[in-house]
């Protein structure tokens, strides 16, 4: 199986098939998980899927098609982020370890001057979390009750990320969380 990338234009030719992807799945892990079609096109407009900082993708895959979308963000930065969000029917199969490994092959290979590349989700979002284990990602953060959740009381945010030499070497250099118990 091969995952893909396909470089979006959300203000052009892909504006339509990007506010239909949006609307029709559900995110619950995400800070609107029920985004409207002028959300979308409020985003669109306003350059979250492609400026300076941001360029989105589709997700593509060599047996099941479009599978999702892949937005890079803090682009000017040498440690952007990602959002990621997978079709509805395709959720569950195990495919976000075979996308996370190429984006981060995509961002490393693609991106000279990164150093390290993040993720954040949800404290409840196992499958994601687990994900990022399984991929040689580390957990870095635990901001509670950093997610706000409509309707419902916050949520810790985690966040994982992966160092260029740990991608290159194939081994997660790790920290010591509580290095300052005994001083």
């Amino acid at each position: 199986m091969a995952t893909t990338f396909t470089r979006l234009n959300p203000a052009g030719q892909d504006r339509h098939a990007l506010i239909d992807f949006m609307t029709r799945n559900e995110f619950l892990f995400h800070g609107r998980p029920h985004p409207t079609a002028a959300d979308v096109a409020t985003s669109i407009s306003e350059g979250a899927y492609r400026d300076e900082d941001n360029d989105s993708f589709w997700v593509d895959h060599s047996e099941l098609g479009r599978i999702g979308f892949l937005r890079l963000e803090d682009l000017s930065d040498r440690s952007p982020l990602f959002d990621l969000r997978l079709d509805g029917p395709v959720r569950g199969r195990g495919l976000g370890v075979e996308i996370l490994r190429a984006a981060t092959t995509y961002v490393f290979d693609t991106m000279p001057d990164v150093t390290r590349f993040e993720g954040q989700t949800r404290e409840d979002n196992i499958a994601m979390r687990k994900t990022f284990v399984r991929c040689g990602w580390l957990k870095e953060a635990h901001y509670r009750d950093g997610w706000p959740v409509a309707g419902g009381a916050p949520m810790a945010s985690v966040a994982y990320s992966i160092l260029r030499r740990d991608w290159e070497s194939g081994h997660t250099t790790t920290f010591i969380w509580d290095d300052l118990v005994d001083s």
